[in-house]
């Protein structure tokens, strides 16, 4: 295999977050272990963002100090560069490396769809948009959004970990895009942990927010809504009428909403401590029985056969996934160390599955990842895609 540039474009600044920082670092070590030249770049000029301030702030330092303690674990110290668009700086490799980079690399990842296309339009390589968070892209474009039409089309191949989008019955509209299904990619011997020691006592856990606005979408005069409020309300009171051990780390929760988990029988975390560091997020889910999780219910009603890049770490790390079930097993194996559930009598099922008989889902788990996730896999099909 030649030896390729490939530049990732992510918001692992802009959102200092250990979920953020994970999905870039799947990518930029699964390239490199692939034997080519891997780098980050984060150049959007966004300004940064304070997930304890909960707001944006002006001083990028914490926010770069963030990246480089991150990739520093790694020993890849030189391998990025961040853009601060309100001091007029760049961190990292600096301008003119990083500006050779975007100019020359062989392939641009933009994931997240985290830069604009017409930023590179002098770039002599591939830029692929590797779509997350699928729906409303496809619906704006359905409606002939200018802004989505130019942002789509300025990409050379597009990726999406809507597993079903232009499957009969599916109601999302492609539109005339050839769509690369793709999942989250994780490297599974970064996250291999000891079982828990008396998985009978650990606790199911998950990161999430309760309510969430600004993406719902309207099809054919039905509104899917970009949040989680309505199936969070299925398993509300779970943990307290079954004696499940459930614990979330909830985003932002209103004090009603906190009070509403807690008297259902949730062990309430707090999110930003959990998240402060990519290592302190993974020894978070590395200390979980499994994660049990509900999912938005756009992607639950529209059943595009989404998978959340946090689940991938938790089957990595051996921990049994019983999540709500958004269609994936058209292509992921489940049953066994992930579970799908549609009502709240099949969640209360999987989760006493797993239990009867932890030390096999736990197995299945890894097997899952490392199947179906693992970053070795599922790069080689985007490079093979892209053409490079």
């Amino acid at each position: 295999m030649k030896r390729r540039r490939i530049v990732v474009l992510g918001l692992m600044g802009q959102y200092p977050l250990g979920g953020m920082a994970w999905q870039v670092l799947h990518h930029v070590i699964g390239f490199r272990r692939l034997g080519h030249d891997a780098y980050y770049v984060e150049n959007n000029g966004a300004p940064p963002y304070s997930p304890r301030q909960k707001s944006i702030v002006t001083d990028c330092r914490p926010n770069v100090r963030f990246i480089r303690d991150t990739f520093g674990r790694f020993d890849l110290g030189d391998v990025w560069s961040y853009w601060d668009s309100g001091g007029k700086r760049w961190y990292g490799m600096g301008e003119a490396r990083s500006r050779e980079l975007l100019r020359e690399a062989d392939l641009l990842v933009n994931l997240c769809g985290a830069a604009r296309p017409g930023d590179y339009a002098d770039r002599k390589g591939r830029l692929v948009y590797v779509e997350t968070d699928p729906i409303l892209e496809q619906v704006k474009y359905a409606r002939g959004d200018a802004a989505t039409k130019a942002f789509l089309e300025g990409h050379d191949v597009l990726f999406t970990y809507a597993l079903r989008l232009g499957d009969p019955g599916t109601k999302v509209p492609p539109g005339p895009f050839r769509w690369h299904k793709t999942h989250p990619p994780v490297i599974v011997d970064l996250w291999e942990a000891p079982p828990p020691r008396d998985p009978a006592k650990a606790w199911w856990r998950t990161i999430a927010t309760y309510f969430n606005t600004g993406k719902d979408v309207t099809i054919d005069g039905e509104t899917y809504f970009w949040s989680k409020h309505p199936n969070w309300d299925l398993v509300m009171d779970l943990p307290r009428t079954t004696g499940t051990r459930c614990e979330v780390a909830l985003v932002s929760p209103r004090e009603d909403q906190r009070a509403r988990f807690e008297a259902g029988g949730w062990k309430v975390e707090d999110p930003v401590k959990i998240s402060s560091g990519a290592f302190v997020y993974q020894r978070y889910i590395q200390g979980a029985k499994g994660e049990f999780s509900v999912e938005k219910d756009d992607q639950v009603r529209l059943h595009l056969g989404w998978f959340s890049d946090r689940s991938v770490c938790f089957l990595a790390a051996g921990r049994p996934c019983v999540i709500q079930d958004t269609g994936f097993g058209v292509r992921v194996p489940t049953g066994t160390g992930l579970l799908g559930w549609s009502t709240r009598e099949e969640a209360i099922d999987g989760l006493a599955r797993v239990s009867r008989d932890y030390a096999a889902h736990a197995r299945r788990a890894r097997e899952i990842a490392r199947e179906h996730f693992e970053a070795s896999v599922l790069l080689p099909r985007m490079l093979e895609a892209a053409g490079v």
